[in-house]
């Protein structure tokens, strides 16, 4: 890769930034097509956040990547948010539109695209959506806009959170939406109907990886489970889920998804799929 005056430069904003996967597998992806384009991490404290954004209007970045803890902060610092990023309330994208900062939310639609290359549509579906935060929020609001269910029923433990989701999704949209404390009995009548459940809690993750939100008595072969976890790959929810006869997408799948929309978004092209997927499972098989 040669880096010149012409090179357009892309980053990831966060703290930490250590551990992202984002730069080898953007990297790679513009080398596989000969974009004259770099990509690379900057670790920026909460308090320096204005002023990276500043200097990367100064500096005429492309695009970035926002990570934690600036999904929130970052959303009131650029010029423009797009209505699926609006309705979220915070960003992971912004793209530099000719000195206009635009902000986008690609979690959600990166789960979308994953549903859609499972074959997996939501549109039309019954669908059950376990916890009411952030990634909650990112995947309720895209497919309430972008591929609305018939019905769904988002399970939360912090009430007030669940309230403001379900007042949010039937503001922007017209969809059928529910909200319900998460418990076993409301699980069990709610998934006896679904087509589709989606786990975004950290449930699942270390150091409990052994454990999953949703007893596995539960689980049906009529269903798809999408996990938003993607360490581990399989996680007891989709394990269960293999065991019960569903059809089952990995939060890699999620991660990919939103990545390659970054990536077309910074780019205008079609993204290397097969490239940026390699990149991830050589970097999550370590």
């Amino acid at each position: 890769m040669r880096i010149g005056a012409t090179t357009k430069t892309c980053a990831i904003l966060g703290h930490p930034v250590g551990h992202s996967l984002s730069p080898a597998m953007h990297n790679a992806a513009f080398e596989a097509l000969g974009l004259d384009f770099v990509y690379v991490a900057h670790d920026v404290s909460p308090a320096q956040l204005p002023s990276a954004i500043a200097g990367i209007r100064a500096l005429g970045y492309r695009g970035l990547s926002i990570t934690i803890p600036h999904k929130v902060a970052a959303a009131a610092l650029v010029d423009k948010l797009d209505d699926v990023a609006a309705g979220i309330g915070c960003i992971n994208t912004v793209v530099n539109e000719a000195g206009t900062l635009v902000g986008y939310n690609s979690d959600g639609r990166g789960a979308l695209v994953a549903l859609r290359h499972a074959n997996a549509e939501p549109q039309g579906k019954n669908v059950v959506v376990v916890g009411s935060g952030g990634a909650a929020r990112a995947i309720t609001m895209t497919l309430a806009l972008e591929a609305p269910p018939d019905k769904m029923t988002i399970f939360g433990i912090v009430p007030q959170e669940l309230e403001q989701l379900v007042s949010d999704l039937r503001t922007r949209s017209s969809v059928n939406v529910a909200g319900v404390e998460l418990a076993p009995d409301n699980l069990a009548a709610a998934l006896a109907h679904a087509d589709l459940l989606v786990q975004t809690t950290p449930v699942g993750m270390a150091p409990q990886p052994d454990v999953s939100p949703v007893p596995a008595n539960l689980l049906h072969a009529r269903l798809v489970v999408l996990d938003a976890i993607y360490t581990p790959r399989r996680t007891r929810l989709i394990n269960d889920a293999l065991a019960a006869g569903a059809r089952v997408v990995e939060g890699l799948e999620m991660f990919l998804g939103q990545a390659m929309m970054q990536f077309q978004l910074f780019t205008g092209q079609a993204p290397p799929e097969a490239t940026m997927r390699e990149v991830v499972e050589r970097q999550l098989g370590r």
